[in-house]
């Protein structure tokens, strides 16, 4: 009766509260799962839900001496964990104190996004210089497991010295394409369906026609280096953007990678039907 009474005894303004109330608690909860994503304390916590689902077990079934044992693990065991993850606890109060706890995850993100433009620019640009073809496709939203399939299976993080150390001439994986999937090197020395379009340029080679290919048949983008020229071109939605200078090439795969899916063919630089050399 008396639960019945505090629901009927709820005004409007209670309800707002109340809802807030859960609202607010739900938010700092899924910040604070955010903030520890990708740490050790994420297993920790995975630990601890198993301790306390086998607390509550040990009481429903009637094991006596196994219950106390874990009651005292969870009573002692908050403690070791205030001292095992002080230096994490104290970052996480400097960051509420410079009020940045709830900017991190958009902070992590934009820093992971420039680690990966980063690391596919400095690899480039050392490629580039030495004329070291390259070959580099980049899923979007079109799945290319069919392609990984035609590989090397790697399922790696994303290093400039990765990916050089794969186009080194005369290595195992050094012919053929990488894909790369979020923030992984899926896969090395994938084959690549040849664009068929009579309209493509006669100077530009299997691995220009390649990255065609496949931009025509998905919406993923595909980083070339020439081994000919040395020339950084990328392919999206059956368009080559060829001769790309370093910075250009930088802005454009950001735009393409993590900004705007459509790409325009504006410039009679950016684009294979042209007569540059690449």
């Amino acid at each position: 009766m008396q639960i019945i009474e505090q629901f009927t005894d709820l005004t409007p303004v209670n309800i707002v509260i109340n809802f807030l109330d859960v609202l607010l608690v739900w938010y700092v909860i899924y910040k604070i799962l955010t903030l520890i994503k990708g740490t050790k304390a994420v297993q920790l916590l995975k630990g601890i839900f198993v301790i306390i689902i086998a607390r509550i077990v040990t009481d429903f079934i009637g094991l006596q001496t196994l219950g106390w044992m874990l009651e005292q693990v969870i009573t002692f065991g908050f403690l070791a964990i205030i001292i095992i993850f002080q230096p994490e606890i104290r970052r996480g109060l400097e960051q509420i104190g410079r009020g940045k706890l709830f900017q991190r995850s958009t902070s992590q993100e934009e820093e992971e996004e420039t680690r990966l433009i980063e690391s596919v620019k400095k690899s480039v640009s050392y490629m580039a210089k030495r004329r070291i073809g390259a070959l580099i496709s980049i899923e979007k939203e079109t799945g290319l497991n069919e392609y990984i399939e035609t590989g090397i299976g790697l399922n790696a993080d994303i290093t400039s010295e990765l990916l050089i150390n794969i186009f080194i001439p005369n290595t195992p994986l050094h012919d053929g394409a990488v894909i790369m999937q979020k923030d992984k090197v899926t896969a090395a020395a994938c084959y690549l369906p040849l664009s068929e379009s009579p309209f493509i340029s006669k100077e530009l080679g299997t691995r220009h026609r390649a990255a065609l290919g496949l931009s025509e048949v998905t919406d993923a983008i595909i980083v070339i280096v020439s081994e000919e020229t040395g020339a950084i071109s990328i392919a999206i939605n059956g368009n080559l953007h060829r001769n790309l200078s370093l910075e250009e090439f930088g802005t454009l795969l950001r735009r393409m990678w993590f900004g705007v899916a459509e790409e325009s063919n504006t410039s009679s630089k950016l684009t294979w039907r042209g007569k540059k050399n690449g």
